[in-house]
Formats: structure tokens, C-alpha cells, sequence
């Protein structure tokens, strides 16, 4: 595998349906496609809803991958994937297999497809990763949901844009009725829930091993403003030669723009997620008092977070009544 500076790009899907069904700019959507429709086949992460769990599976048709779209907030299951992504390549030498996960899981399949020699058969995309919280926590949570409100959860997404892409809505579906989540996804980001190996994550980078890594294009609104969509924007980091090939074949189903470094930065791109401060205290609340207590305790935003989004929403309604009353 030839390695390459590392190129970038900000990139959307030019079918709309794609773009609104997707977490960011429908990178995951574009890229298995040309796997798919060539006869080849796909690994990723699908959301079991019988177990409440995500687990890796082989994918070789579009209504199995469509399944595997959309922002996942715990950690996956690997189990036997790389065995079958094996045995699968085997089976089919003339074919390959697209592999998405997360950046720990991507360098793992590479160094095994190394060592079996099937690297050539595979295309390794990672994606920028915040971190990942115990898969218990996230499995109380849903039995939590599933016991207050009396039904199954037949349905579930971390970022729904009716919203609009930068104020993602998430919930889950049961019985038919919405029920918002956005409890859960607050612990997530509070630095609280995170596994200890993710504030050490050794793959919070820019330039990477993998073939491409793909995640949101945060900050576009302001460093390529007339690329900026509300509906998404999804980055494309190219790093090896295999990748470039990749991207150059999918290019043609993409509104995208050449960037660079700079432009793109975030910080999962930098460093790992920090870790909170109240760390300690949120898992000890958690052994003794149980979930439901601390996505009470550390689920609501806090005062100054309401007031901050309460001004912010007065402050953009001003803005729109100046620009209605001809105000510019």
C-alpha cells in the first residue's frame, strides 16, 4: 500500500434523499455504493433492535447497508467480522470489501489483513471518532425507555435534520411515538461516559493508516462558506493511493470541493476527548444510584447552557425581523 500526503476534500451526496437520510453529507451512502453495485461487499456497523446492541456485519445489497447508516452512539461489537471478511475474500479472490468503523477498529482490520495477505482485497475507511461509552450504559438506557413508556423501540437515529444538519434531533420510535433522547446524547458528550482507552486514543489524527477516513466537515459555514449546506457536509481525508482511486471513482455522484488542513480542522483531529473532571463522581453515582438517576443528574443541560441557547434563539429571531422589515 502506497502512502500519500494526505489529501482533503468536503463533499456532499448530489441525491437529495441520500443527503437527508444521512448523518452528515452521505459519505457512507456514495462509498458503499461503488462496492455494491460492482458485486462487492461491505463491512460495518448495524443496530441490532432485539439485543439493543451494534454489531459488525458482511453487507452485500443496499437494503442491509442502508441499516447500517447513521451516527451510532456506543461502541460496536466486532465478533467475528474479520474471520468472515476473511474467509468471505477466500471465496470471491477477485472481489473487495469495503470496511468502515471507527479508528481503533479500521487499524485493527488493516494490521489483520496484512498478516493474511487480503490487503490488496480491501478498502479500509475509518471515521473521526469523539469516543465511545460502555455499551451497558446504553443497553440500561433503552430497558429504562422500553419500561417507562411500555413498548419496544422499533426505531432509532442520533441525528435527524428537521433541524437542520447543525442542530441534529435525536430520538427513538416506540409504539409509533417519538420519544427524544437527547438525555443520552448530553452524557455522551460530557466527557463523563467514555471508555478510559478513548482519552488516549492514539488515532485522533489527521493523517492516518488507514485508505480514507470520513466523518462531519464541522466549521464549513465559516471556512468554505459558499460550499455550506444546511442539510450536511461530510470530510474526506484521502491517505493512501488505494483511497485516491476510491474517491476518484465516487467523485462523480458528489457536489465537492478541494480543501485542505486547515480548513478542516477539529479537534478529534488533533487530540482525544479530554477527560471531564467529574469523571469519578458520574460513575460512582452509576454503581450506587443507577441510570436513571444520572441521566437526571447529568443529562439536563445546565442553567447557563439554557440561557446561552435561550439567547442565542432571540438573537437569531431579531436577525430574520431585520431581514424580513428590509433591513438587509
Amino acid at each position: 500500500m502506497t502512502y500519500i500526503n494526505t489529501k482533503v476534500y468536503a463533499g456532499r451526496s448530489k441525491d437529495h434523499m441520500v443527503l437527508m437520510n444521512s448523518s452528515s453529507g452521505g459519505a457512507y451512502t456514495v462509498l458503499s455504493d461503488a462496492f455494491l453495485e460492482n458485486g462487492d461487499a461491505v463491512v460495518s456497523a448495524v443496530y441490532n433492535y432485539q439485543t439493543h446492541t451494534t454489531e459488525f456485519k458482511m453487507i452485500h445489497n443496499k437494503q442491509d447497508r442502508d441499516r447500517a447508516c447513521g451516527s451510532k452512539y456506543m461502541q460496536s461489537i466486532p465478533g467475528n467480522i474479520f474471520r468472515e471478511a476473511y474467509l468471505w475474500i477466500k471465496q470471491h479472490p477477485d472481489k473487495k470489501i469495503l470496511f468502515v468503523g471507527m479508528g481503533c477498529q479500521a487499524d485493527g482490520f488493516r494490521k489483520y489483513a496484512e498478516l493474511m495477505e487480503i490487503r490488496q482485497n480491501v478498502c479500509i475507511v475509518d471515521i473521526v471518532c469523539y469516543g465511545s461509552p460502555s455499551p451497558k450504559l446504553w443497553r440500561e438506557y433503552t430497558e429504562l425507555l422500553e419500561q417507562r413508556y411500555g413498548g419496544k423501540i422499533s426505531y432509532l437515529t442520533f441525528k435527524d435534520k428537521r433541524n437542520g444538519w447543525r442542530s441534529p434531533f435525536a430520538f427513538v420510535r416506540v409504539d409509533g411515538v417519538e420519544i427524544p433522547i437527547g438525555d443520552y446524547v448530553r452524557v455522551f458528550y460530557n466527557q463523563c461516559a467514555l471508555r478510559p482507552s478513548c482519552y488516549k486514543c492514539q488515532y485522533a489524527a489527521i493523517d492516518r493508516k488507514t485508505d480514507l477516513t470520513i466523518g462531519d466537515f464541522w466549521h464549513i459555514e465559516e471556512t468554505i462558506p459558499d460550499f455550506y449546506d444546511e442539510n450536511g457536509c461530510s470530510l474526506f481525508l484521502i491517505h493512501t493511493n488505494q483511497g485516491d482511486a476510491l474517491f476518484e471513482k465516487i467523485k462523480g455522484r458528489l457536489e465537492y470541493r478541494v480543501s485542505n488542513k486547515e480548513q478542516c480542522w477539529q479537534i478529534n483531529l488533533e487530540m482525544p476527548t479530554t477527560v471531564s473532571e467529574k469523571r469519578e463522581t458520574f460513575w460512582a453515582d452509576y454503581r450506587k444510584k443507577g441510570i436513571e438517576f444520572v441521566m437526571r443528574k447529568y443529562g439536563v443541560p445546565s442553567l447557563k447552557a439554557r440561557v446561552k441557547k435561550k439567547v442565542s434563539a432571540i438573537i437569531k429571531n431579531i436577525h430574520i425581523l431585520h431581514i424580513v422589515l428590509g433591513g438587509g
